[in-house]
């Protein structure tokens, strides 16, 4: 498998509260790894991510999930009254205060747990950029790792309608650039799972283009503006990776744990895919296959 990391500086490629809230797994166990919050994707709510919790266990990273459901996601219908909705200018707040609020409360029980370490923050989707929000507005003091995964985190090209409706042109303008420091690190993985291609015509590369590529490439469009990319089958690779940050392609990775499957359709955190990321929490060396 071909995984590409790419910083602002080089590319090269590398082969190679119920039980699912928190996984507590004594932090003061034999594993000192600092504890990771794991922030729910758009539509996800805390359970999709208990098995990611579990394989995090086994390589002893205790982690929290941000408690979210899936009906808490209609909580963004209040936007709707909002005419900076309808203007595509959009800010998060108030609209997601609620899901900043999820953030905090996780965050807190994992500083209660960490005796005093620093923690990760594990965004998947847009719990990446929302990731971002927060630790614009609350600061970033006791984080030293913002990993997303598969996190749409580039607005859209103009011409192209925004799905945020302006939240994350309001992203990119106002909160801090990706850094890649002893300090702090920004990990931005991406997945190549699908090829898009055009609705109408031929692909790029002039080859067979099955139903199923010109329905995810009209998804790609919607993103990116361009229909034949490579993505994970929601969010075009392009649209995953932030200049300043250590971006890494996965050849072969889903967007989402719903509808995944750990041999034909893995996602990123499924354990086949967990060994290639995992080492950014642990503080180690990119393994050498």
């Amino acid at each position: 498998m071909a995984i590409m990391v790419s910083s602002s500086s080089c590319t090269y490629s590398l082969f190679s509260t119920t039980s699912y809230n928190t996984i507590r797994g004594e932090f003061e166990s034999s594993s000192n790894h600092r504890p990771a919050v794991i922030l729910p994707g758009l539509g996800n709510n805390s359970g999709d991510y208990h098995k990611l919790q579990v394989s995090l266990k086994q390589h002893g990273i205790p982690s929290v999930v941000a408690k979210v459901s899936r009906l808490d996601w209609f909580r963004n219908a209040a936007g709707l009254v909002d005419p900076n909705y309808w203007q595509g200018t959009l800010r998060p707040r108030p609209v997601l205060d609620w899901y900043l609020n999820r953030i905090d409360q996780a965050i807190q029980e994992a500083k209660e747990q960490s005796q005093g370490e620093s923690l990760s923050l594990i965004g998947h989707s847009a719990g990446g950029w929302l990731a971002r929000v927060y630790m614009e507005n609350y600061g970033v003091s006791h984080i030293s790792l913002l990993l997303t995964l598969g996190t749409p985190h580039l607005p859209p090209p103009k011409g192209v309608i925004d799905q945020t409706r302006g939240l994350l042109n309001y992203v990119e303008q106002h909160c801090s650039k990706a850094v890649y420091t002893p300090q702090l690190k920004y990990v931005c993985i991406a997945g190549r799972y699908i090829e898009g291609a055009p609705f109408f015509g031929n692909s790029m590369n002039g080859g067979k283009v099955s139903f199923r590529s010109r329905l995810v490439g009209q998804g790609y469009k919607q993103v990116c503006g361009k229909a034949d990319v490579w993505g994970d089958g929601v969010v075009p690779e392009e649209s995953a990776h932030l200049e300043g940050a250590l971006n890494v392609s996965l050849e072969g990775v889903y967007h989402s744990p719903v509808g995944s499957d750990n041999d034909s359709r893995p996602w990123y955190g499924s354990p086949s895919v967990l060994h290639q990321w995992i080492h950014h929490l642990l503080d180690l060396q990119q393994p050498s296959s």
